[in-house]
């Protein structure tokens, strides 16, 4: 599970296909303004919010045109009051323009994730509950949203199917059992993680020597009942019916760790607007 503050080696390739998607053959209103026109333009974020996205706002332009000018007054994870200016750019006005609702669209939409995300944390920092997110991303921006989970504060769970096993109730019924499944997990990969939804199955994850197990939709009770019978042998996660209401309750159990789908897929953006404000 990673806490560093790492920038995902897939944005070049990202920001090439959303530039393709907006830009297509080329920008037809940018041939209104004249081809050698510079101008100067400001980014402001128009509510409080936890920022993300820059290093994807960058690629833009460099990809665009990489003597635009970018001068940032703010850096990833930086807590902001409304109405705070993140940057200004300078260069040409057409390129400018053309890259503004792609470039926006990382930064609110990267934005939301590291806000929600610190806002989860804030409601459990005086627990010893660590917030994980899933795999319930965008499809195409994975990485993208993991990175604005750690500028949030959060801490990412497997990245993908390929670098971690989470046994779950459809692979336990296809191997025929909890221990079958995870005696052939533990020879595939290092790190296996078993998906239990009561606690006769949390008992049988134990007795097959896991050492980590995600309780799927635990009331708070067996949630309790889970911690003891567990008695520290192995990591507890909860999933299922977490949300701001229900997380500090949750935390107050004692489980090691709450992964939360809603910090990648309920999103509200984050409400940045960039304006032109000399020439």
């Amino acid at each position: 599970m990673n806490s560093r503050l790492i920038i995902p080696d897939d944005i070049t390739e990202c920001v090439k296909r959303a530039l393709e998607e907006d830009i297509g053959a080329g920008d037809l209103t940018a041939r209104l303004i004249p081809e050698d026109k510079i101008a100067t333009a400001e980014v402001v974020c128009r509510e409080n919010a936890v920022i993300c996205g820059i290093p994807w706002f960058e690629e833009i332009y460099r990809q665009l045109d990489s003597s635009i000018e970018i001068t940032w007054q703010v850096a990833d994870g930086d807590h902001l009051q409304s109405n705070t200016s993140i940057c200004t750019l300078k260069g040409s006005a057409r390129v400018i323009l053309t890259g503004e609702r792609t470039a926006l669209n990382y930064i609110q939409m990267l934005s939301a994730t590291s806000t929600e995300t610190y806002q989860y944390v804030q409601l459990i920092k005086d627990s010893n509950t660590t917030l994980l997110d899933t795999r319930k991303t965008i499809p195409g921006l994975r990485t993208a949203q993991k990175y604005a989970v750690v500028c949030g504060g959060g801490k990412n769970h497997r990245i993908g199917l390929y670098d971690a096993i989470l046994i779950k109730e459809n692979h336990i019924h296809s191997a025929g059992s909890i221990a079958t499944a995870h005696n052939n997990a533990i020879k595939i990969h290092s790190v296996v993680e078993i998906e239990v939804e009561t606690l006769n199955e949390l008992q049988q994850a134990l007795d097959a020597g896991a050492t980590q197990i995600l309780l799927d939709n635990f009331t708070l009770e067996m949630m309790k009942e889970a911690v003891i019978l567990n008695a520290g042998r192995a990591t507890l996660e909860v999933s299922g019916g977490v949300d701001k209401d229900t997380v500090q309750s949750i935390a107050a159990t004692g489980v090691d760790y709450v992964s939360v789908g809603a910090l990648t897929k309920n999103l509200r953006a984050i409400d940045f607007s960039m304006r032109v404000i000399s020439d």
